[in-house]
């Protein structure tokens, strides 16, 4: 699985490259940059993508493929994530959500880039973190695409006794199996299941469970009325892993947010979504 986390990907019609930004000291994020052979493409505002927990490249691979050929890209991977230079010693508290949202902000200055300019696009943990980066007013934007995000992270009562207690590392590898079981037994939908299943196995476990003890306790702020990025909340009726109702109010708490209903949420990962992006984009002028 360490191929997940090492190289630029390289797609065509679009040259690519693999970075990583020190963020604080200690930790430095993997970047994925593609810039299209079209010099009309280049000229584009870039799209900044933050995926969900622990995702991997590959899950994005057919969206991103075509993306890259319309517009320049940032694909952003958080600091939980196998692909992370961290030669500190971490903790809970290192997994905030603030610090990813700090994160995200010193990637956007390393490469010179503002925030107000970006149309982001993100999903899970991403779309959260920027949700609440916009509401603080850490982080701007031109639009944003939130797929499926989190206004908490429920886990069940057994899992957050679990998760409280020190688990030595010789248990990681039987608790995986277990939440790949678990994983497998909540979703419907085939592509789904595959992506977590692949996303699980390729993870470092000690910052993963750092990472869900610190999101175990998070909640997106109530009022959410200082967001003006314009931004569409997407989902999928048929996700059994994200609450359609917590979705629907998120939707109704950000101002101006719109609904975009997709058939699965593999419909999300996929090309043809980006008939529902750019339909967005083109309703606020992009």
């Amino acid at each position: 699985m360490e191929e997940m986390w090492s190289g630029a990907p390289e797609l065509s019609g679009a040259e690519s490259e693999e970075m990583f930004v020190e963020v604080e000291s200690g930790i430095s994020l993997r970047i994925l940059r593609w810039f299209p052979n079209d010099e009309s493409a280049v000229s584009n505002g870039p799209v900044v993508v933050v995926p969900g927990w622990g995702s991997v490249f590959e899950g994005w691979r057919p969206l991103i493929t075509e993306w890259v050929k319309r517009r320049p890209i940032v694909y952003i991977e958080t600091r939980e994530k196998k692909s992370a230079l961290i030669t500190k010693k971490v903790s809970k508290s290192d997994f905030e959500m603030s610090k990813h949202g700090a994160d995200v902000l010193a990637v956007l200055n390393h490469l010179g880039i503002d925030s107000h300019d970006v149309d982001w696009f993100s999903s899970s943990l991403g779309a959260t973190l920027l949700i609440e980066s916009y509401q603080s007013s850490v982080l701007n934007g031109h639009s944003s695409v939130l797929l499926a995000p989190n206004p908490d992270f429920e886990f069940p009562l057994w899992a957050r006794i679990v998760m409280s207690l020190p688990i030595p590392h010789f248990i990681h590898p039987a608790l995986m199996r277990f939440t790949i079981w678990l994983v497998d037994r909540r979703t419907k939908e085939e592509g789904q299941r595959i992506r977590y299943r692949r996303t699980l196995l390729s993870q470092d476990l000690n910052r993963m469970l750092l990472s869900a003890r610190a999101n175990m306790r998070y909640r997106l702020p109530d009022d959410l009325s200082r967001i003006d990025v314009p931004c569409a909340v997407m989902t999928a009726s048929s996700d059994t892993l994200h609450d359609m109702s917590k979705v629907l109010s998120i939707v109704e708490r950000i101002p101006g947010a719109v609904l975009i209903e997709v058939p699965s949420n593999q419909y999300a990962h996929e090309a043809d979504v980006l008939v529902e992006i750019e339909q967005f984009h083109s309703s606020i002028g992009n």
